[in-house]
């Protein structure tokens, strides 16, 4: 039986960085607002001409520098996006490319902000089952791209970036039948993922366009109270259905990483668990919502100054468009 390891992980930023002030000179907005309401004070935006796939290539070339590994090694990449460079082919296809990864597979998953927790899930079961050694998840967007900018309840939120990780394939030789549910939880690696979806509240959170429908790229339209309502409740029941399924309290947890979506959300479902605050990995002020790169993106910072640390237990979850949601524990 394999299991999953993060042996690497690596992120990027636009240089670009957008406050809430420059933000309130073409809208009727100011920092106040926005700080009272989100949590947000800056977001980074991508440059013209740079691509999610520049993004996500540069997320990529860090984390496998992190992890010690050459492109060579990799067997899958997987971007979770949902601002594509193309309708098709898949981002994933380029940035193996362009990474000079010759052999293996490369694709795209789409569930918004929680891609990157169901890209989690699929690499996971990649390598437990015989598949893949060596896998690169990716979370990257430039949501930039689909914000209308004179929609105050909206452009404010949103940000660029991307994330990543390198999962490889370990042996489970050492365990056995008779050892503990708690010998077993010392054990690196992914211990558990869980996604779900609902699309009767596809309506609250979406881009007004599409190939399919109107040939044409459209913009974020959402409703912030419904969002909000569902956010707190559907995220404290993933997180304890993924506590539950690994005979773990909210206590067992030494640091929460969630998608960074307002930090009113992030406040609430802290609450919720009873976590205090200080077990939150927040990034929201600086980075906003950056979509499928914002797990990510908030994992890499709090690795590399020294927060998580070897054998911390790592608590994932996400919600986004769709409505989909999902949280997978990792103990690092």
């Amino acid at each position: 039986m394999k299991r999953s390891i993060v042996i690497g992980c690596g992120s990027y930023l636009p240089r670009r960085v957008v406050t809430n002030n420059e933000l309130a000179k073409s809208l009727d907005t100011d920092d106040d607002w926005i700080v009272s309401r989100t949590g947000i004070r800056q977001r980074h935006i991508a440059d013209e001409g740079e691509l999610t796939s520049d993004l996500a290539l540069m997320a990529a070339q860090r984390a496998l520098e992190n992890a010690g590994i050459l492109p060579s090694e990799v067997d899958i990449l997987i971007v979770a996006t949902t601002t594509p460079d193309q309708t098709f082919p898949a981002t994933a296809t380029k940035v193996q490319h362009q990474l000079g990864m010759m052999h293996g597979a490369a694709f795209d998953i789409q569930a918004v902000c929680s891609g990157f927790i169901y890209g989690l899930s699929v690499a996971d079961n990649l390598i437990k089952g015989g598949q893949a050694q060596t896998v690169v998840l990716i979370g990257a967007e430039t949501f930039s791209r689909i914000l209308d900018w004179e929609d105050r309840s909206t452009c404010v939120l949103f940000g660029d970036g991307a994330g990543a990780i390198v999962l490889r394939a370990a042996e489970n030789q050492d365990i056995n039948k008779e050892e503990s549910d708690t010998n077993l939880h010392t054990r690196r690696g992914v211990l558990s993922t869980h996604i779900h979806s609902d699309g009767a509240t596809n309506n609250i959170l979406y881009v007004d366009g599409g190939p399919s429908s109107t040939q044409m790229v459209g913009h974020v339209r959402m409703n912030g109270r419904e969002v909000f309502r569902h956010a707190v409740n559907n995220l404290a029941g993933i997180v304890g259905e993924a506590l539950d399924a690994n005979r773990l309290n909210s206590e067992d947890i030494d640091w929460l990483v969630p998608h960074q979506a307002n930090r009113r959300i992030l406040d609430g479902t802290a609450r919720k668990l009873g976590l205090p605050i200080e077990k939150v990995v927040v990034t929201v002020e600086r980075h906003a919502n950056t979509s499928a790169a914002s797990v990510p993106l908030a994992l890499d910072e709090a690795v590399r100054d020294g927060r998580i640390k070897t054998n911390d237990l790592v608590l994932l979850e996400a919600m986004g468009g769709g409505l989909t949601w999902g949280a997978g524990v990792i103990r690092w």
